[in-house]
């Protein structure tokens, strides 16, 4: 024990000294000042995918063209966050209508495999790699529902600069660099991983000159064709081919079958601003029960980074969690109660729970049974926006490359319980429980703040200190995603794992060791993480000087720009 404290102090006193050099504006832990532009503007987490958004939005795109063009590019160039063969999920603000729409472009479970078939062969779990996880992949169909609704540009311009990207080649940053090798040491062992993603035997290292052809080969096609060549055509045949070459089960027709769903975005009201989310599948309504409970304290007098703050915000999210397990899954198999979940009286109830001065081991649902990541956010000179987040999950997904396609599938079919009775139980034909989240705020029903951030079971509790960043604590957009944040991990899992021993709580930089040994005090488990405090884009809306205000994220290789 005196070790641990020991090293506790010694990474505190280390975590202080690191800031931002000293500023004439602004906090000292922000990196640098907000980016404002009057026509357009582009938050991605990689630089080319924010300037190929930007190009498109010069050439007369609209927002959702932009959105589009920088996703395909983030395909390719941050394949370890993203990717065709995963899922997708979008909140866009239409100037036109004045109003949010939400889709849900997340795929399904094929239709042969069944519970029957996991319990008979003995597995507990379904695995995270490999052909049993793979589902639908989601995101070309969602591409395409936006654009037929909101686009503008052809799809073949849209498209265009990540075709070519690909075909020439581009340089891999630093941090995707890292994840690329990280990812090959469990991804390697499966056909066509190495050849389409370590030339010459290795991962490219920083700076190196990557091409995939084959992606750029897939998304000229889907350019020319449309999502009909990947719902039904050849490259559909050559996905459920080798699923099923693999052993798995995913098959043409599960592929023929998959259509996106335009969904409803539900909201709460904070301190006066509305926050939206998307409804389940999805985990964002643990983002809006954690605020519930939180407005019913005074954060703004407890301060940022104090251990009152730090401690009501992690019980928060415990009580949240807990409903998070037990009842988000897909609406069309399970009854899932958001009104209830995200109403005040409910949160009203949840809070009463929460002892100040000491940390729960666990907390029980309220109500009786009825990770890598991308995020981009694009905003155009019509004044619509967009809230975009798309995924492979752990990174680069399942192994499971198709041949000569160029990408990975997804494998969300991991996040199915195998618990019979469970909301997320695995059923044949049916949305898994989903991590990625997009988010918006609005002030007086217009547009303000389209944000998110990456990274698993930390984007609920990420949308949520971002929230109260802005609004408690009276940060620019810039600051509200610099600022260190915390990760508490150990709540029961959609999974159907339960858990506990009250997690731990993990703490970044910057908070200071005498906030970290009141949580102790508090019976706080206290650790540190490598990257697991995700990874934030943002763009506001000034209706009083009528501009854009971007954000991106310190912690990866991401830009925001505009014109």
């Amino acid at each position: 024990m005196k070790i641990t404290r020991y090293i506790i102090s010694l990474l505190a006193f280390n975590c202080a000294l690191v800031s931002a050099q000293d500023r004439i504006t602004g906090h000292t832990f922000a990196t640098r000042s907000e980016i404002i532009a009057q026509h357009g503007m582009a938050a991605t987490s990689q630089p080319l995918a924010t300037q190929v958004a930007l190009e498109i939005l010069k050439k007369g795109g609209t927002a959702v063209d932009a959105a589009i063009a920088a996703n395909a590019m983030l395909a390719l160039v941050e394949p370890t966050g993203c990717g065709i063969g995963g899922d997708l999920f979008a909140i866009v603000w239409d100037a036109k209508t004045q109003k949010l729409y939400g889709l849900n472009a997340s795929g399904r479970s094929p239709s042969k495999l069944t519970l029957d078939w996991f319990k008979q062969n003995g597995y507990k779990n379904i695995p995270p790699f490999g052909p049993l996880p793979v589902s639908v992949p989601g995101c070309v169909d969602g591409w395409f529902e936006l654009h037929s609704r909101f686009g503008k540009l052809g799809m073949q311009q849209i498209l265009m600069p990540a075709i070519s990207y690909a075909n020439e080649g581009f340089p891999v940053s630093e941090l995707i660099a890292y994840y690329m090798e990280r990812n090959a040491r469990i991804l390697e062992q499966y056909p066509n991983f190495k050849e389409t993603f370590m030339p010459g035997g290795k991962t490219p290292a920083k700076a190196e000159i990557f091409r995939n052809p084959d992606l750029g080969k897939t998304l000229k096609l889907i350019s020319e064709y449309g999502r009909d060549i990947f719902y039904k055509g050849e490259l559909a045949k050559t996905i459920a081919d080798h699923v099923q070459k693999m052993g798995g089960f995913l098959s043409l027709e599960d592929m023929a079958a998959h259509r996106s769903e335009w969904v409803e975005p539900v909201s709460a009201t904070y301190r006066g601003y509305e926050i939206w989310e998307l409804p389940p599948n999805g985990q964002g309504i643990a983002a809006l029960q954690i605020l519930n409970i939180l407005e019913g304290f005074d954060l703004q007098s407890m301060g940022f980074g104090s251990a009152e703050y730090i401690h009501c915000f992690t019980e928060a999210k415990k009580l949240a969690f807990e409903d998070r397990a037990r009842f988000y899954a897909d609406p069309a198999f399970a009854t899932v109660p958001t009104e209830i979940l995200i109403s005040k009286e409910y949160a009203n109830e949840r809070r009463k729970l929460i002892d100040p001065g000491k940390a729960a081991n666990i907390y029980q649902p309220g109500l009786e049974e009825a990770g890598n990541t991308i995020y981009l956010t694009t905003a155009d000179q019509w004044g619509n926006m967009v809230s975009l987040i798309q995924s492979n999950y752990r990174g680069m997904g399942s192994g499971m490359v198709p041949p000569g396609l160029g990408f990975v599938l997804q494998d969300r079919g991991e996040l199915f319980s195998l618990e019979e009775g469970h909301n997320n139980v695995y059923q044949p034909g049916k949305r898994p429980f989903h991590t990625i989240i997009p988010a918006f705020i609005t002030k007086n029903g217009k547009p303000y703040i389209s944000f998110g951030v990456m990274g698993g079971g930390m984007q609920p509790q990420g949308h949520a200190q971002i929230v109260v960043n802005l609004i408690d604590f009276g940060m620019n957009l810039q600051e509200a995603g610099d600022a260190p944040r915390v990760m508490h991990n150990g709540s029961s899992e959609p999974t159907g794992d339960k858990m506990s021993d009250g997690g731990i709580l993990y703490i970044e930089s910057g908070i200071s060791y005498d906030a970290i040994r009141e949580l102790l005090k508090k019976g706080h488990k206290i650790g540190y993480d490598l990257g697991g405090y995700g990874g934030y884009q943002a763009i506001m809306y000034d209706a009083v000087n009528n501009v854009y205000i971007g954000a991106s994220e310190s912690r990866k290789d991401g830009q925001a720009s505009g014109y």
